[in-house]
């Protein structure tokens, strides 16, 4: 089994065997203008015939970078007389805090918006039909305007989409080649905004996603590979690259997602439920949180100013500053790192490629923490040029009147504060005590920083996997098929019959084989779980209640109260309760050999060679081969741990151990 995780700067390979053993990691060049091009020259350097690969899986910021730089299809909206402007009017927001100005980009330009005759009201009864006949001219016209796709999004379809479908086939029928979407069989919930700017990510997205699967799946045929393609989606489980452009919009988020679930469930096998993910790339740092074994997962997500995508996934915090992540001095003299990054292509000075403005990874090289001739991704003809470093960072440190290692130690102090303040955010900021965490280090640059950032924040411990560089790589490996289902009821709970919920709940449930059917990967179980937004009459904001299918009114109250009295201190009495929305979780649990630690007997590691390092000063620093590194051994800082996929940075002052899963455990001393 093959994972490839497609990152900004590298594509991470990380091959197992079907007992779930690693064969082999490795990583190479990211290619940017065409993802799929990487993937297959991973596995042209794995080296490995095509026939013996039983599935690729696949994470990939295909979606995420086409919002990003706008490069998505060419898309018109389509919605109910006087709803128009929706996009722009959003929630009465401003992209700064602080700001009366800034720049607003839907996805869908006004002259690509256009209304027409119809209107539905919250219970679904039609107020105005539709006109077929104006519909149909304005299919016509759009055809003559280069259109790729339509986006049909009309005032309450949540809970009538009979004028949606209807428009849909009327614009099939003017050209089937169009990529058509609906906004209910995308999110069929309430909120015109959120509902709207859902269905206009997807259909965005659809027409480059679908042109990438096709050149993914005509590649790795090309390879010699003709079997299953599952593609990571944000919400941490699989779909089929076959139905990829109809999920495009749940893809935005592919690899992190990955990379969170590998994470929770490394740690949950080393005995830690509580967990901070910190996945360190070429060009971001991604953050997460695991709360008792599970990833917290959010339902809304904002990818830019008033672009917000209303779909079930893991909460990922994403900032600029990775390996790549460019250091200059600002208009005002303050010091900046990120997040504008050097990519792939040039990347940092050090590799040799072109770049000419310092980045983290020169200051790391600069600072004695990489050791240059054995960079990651063979990268710098397999060494790394340590003068040009040292001459970029010469410059900057000129700037600020600092010496070249006082400067590369200014850049990872601001890097890492950035990285430290976003932790705190999603830890202390929301009540937690990052004592009671452990903090999983990954990515290629993560457990370069991890030390530092765990020392800085105050987490229990810290977790360095045994292929941390490759983690979102094995994320796709260990991760199951899932599909998400919600659907707005918005009615008293005294009012709703709950054989109507069980039929709802079992739709969803029959949707979601339905489309866990249309792969061939092997699945040892189905598992449904669902739940109800409830909230009181009056109240604006539900929450969320995990519920049975076939539980009655009485059982779903019961919750509801236990829950809201959990979150407020008490319930209140002799008010009304609401059903918002029903939502439902379908996945296709796949096989796979669960491990647990166990006690070993504590020996002393023997360092491979020592090195200077910087730290606060020039040290003559132990340097340990991760692969010598067995089971009980232990260590104190500082050190530098080295492997193939990353290198292990262990400040002063901390203690490192190898527990039973050969993950390095480091705690303050």
């Amino acid at each position: 089994m093959i994972g490839i995780d497609s990152g900004g700067t590298f594509t991470d390979l990380y091959c197992a065997d079907e007992s779930g053993q690693v064969v082999k990691v490795l990583k190479v060049s990211s290619t940017p203008d065409d993802p799929s091009r990487a993937l297959v020259d991973a596995l042209t350097a794995l080296g490995f015939p095509a026939e013996s690969i039983a599935t690729v899986l696949h994470g990939t910021t295909i979606a995420t970078n086409a919002v990003i730089e706008r490069r998505g299809a060419r898309c018109a909206l389509v919605t109910t007389r006087g709803f128009r402007d929706v996009l722009e009017l959003g929630r009465r927001d401003r992209p700064s805090l602080y700001g009366l100005t800034g720049e607003q980009r839907p996805l869908i330009a006004r002259d690509q918006r256009w209304e027409v005759t119809e209107r539905v009201d919250h219970r679904g009864q039609v107020i105005v039909p539709l006109d077929e006949d104006q519909v149909r001219r304005l299919a016509i016209h759009l055809d003559q305007e280069g259109i790729e796709s339509v986006v049909i999004a009309f005032i309450h379809a949540y809970a009538n989409t009979r004028h949606e479908d209807r428009v849909r086939e009327i614009f099939l029928e003017v050209r089937p080649s169009w990529d058509v979407v609906t906004a209910t069989s995308v999110l069929c919930e309430f909120y015109e905004f959120e509902r709207t700017s859902t269905a206009v990510v997807q259909g965005y997205l659809q027409p480059l996603v679908s042109r990438y699967a096709k050149g993914l799946i005509d590649k790795l045929a090309a390879f010699g590979f003709h079997r299953d393609i599952l593609i990571m989606q944000s919400n941490g489980g699989l779909t089929p690259v076959t139905r990829l452009a109809n999920r495009a919009a749940h893809i935005v988020r592919s690899g992190p997602a990955a990379g969170v679930v590998a994470a929770a469930e490394l740690a949950a096998d080393a005995g830690y439920s509580n967990v901070i993910t910190g996945d360190m790339g070429g060009t971001s740092f991604d953050v997460a949180v695991v709360i008792d074994g599970r990833p917290e997962v959010t339902e809304t997500t904002e990818l830019d100013f008033r672009v917000p995508l209303k779909i079930p996934m893991i909460d990922v915090h994403t900032i600029g500053a990775g390996g790549g992540s460019i250091a200059s001095i600002d208009r005002s003299g303050v010091l900046q790192v990120g997040p504008r990054s050097a990519g792939a292509r040039p990347g940092p000075v050090c590799y040799g490629l072109g770049g000419t403005e310092p980045t983290v990874t020169d200051c790391n090289a600069v600072l004695g923490r990489i050791n240059t001739d054995k960079p990651i991704g063979g990268v710098g003809s397999g060494h790394l040029d340590l003068a040009a470093a040292r001459a970029a960072l010469g410059k900057l440190g000129d700037a600020m009147g600092l010496g070249v290692e006082q400067a590369a130690a200014a850049v990872l102090a601001v890097v890492n504060q950035t990285m430290s303040g976003r932790i705190r955010l999603l830890s202390v900021e929301r009540g937690h005590d990052p004592r009671d965490f452990a903090f999983v280090a990954f990515g290629g640059a993560g457990p370069l920083h991890g030390a530092a950032l765990l020392a800085d924040v105050g987490i229990g411990a810290m977790i360095v996997p045994p292929y941390p560089g490759v983690l979102c790589a094995m994320g796709c490996v260990i991760a199951d098929l899932r599909y998400d289902f919600s659907r707005t009821i918005d009615k008293r709970l005294d009012e709703v019959d709950p054989a109507s919920l069980r039929e709802q709940f079992e739709r969803h449930l029959e949707e979601g084989r339905s489309q866990l059917a249309q792969n061939t990967a092997l699945i040892k179980d189905t598992v449904a779980t669902h739940s109800i937004d409830m909230c009181f009459l009056g109240q604006i904001h539900p929450l969320r209640v995990p519920v049975e299918a076939d539980w009655s009114r009485a059982q779903i109250e019961e919750a509801f109260l236990r829950q809201y009295a959990g979150a407020f201190g008490s319930a209140l009495e002799n008010l009304p309760i609401v059903l918002v929305t029903l939502r439902s979780s379908v996945a296709g649990v796949r096989p796979r050999e669960r491990k647990e630690a166990h006690d070993v007997a504590a020996i002393a590691a023997p360092a491979t060679t020592t090195r200077p390092v910087y730290f606060d000063g020039w040290i003559d620093t132990p340097i340990y081969q991760r692969s010598a590194l067995q089971a009980g051994m232990w260590f104190t800082g500082p050190a530098i741990i080295e492997q193939a996929d990353t290198t292990t940075v262990l400040e002063p002052g901390m203690r490192c151990r190898v527990d039973a899963l050969s993950n390095l455990i480091v705690e303050l001393l």
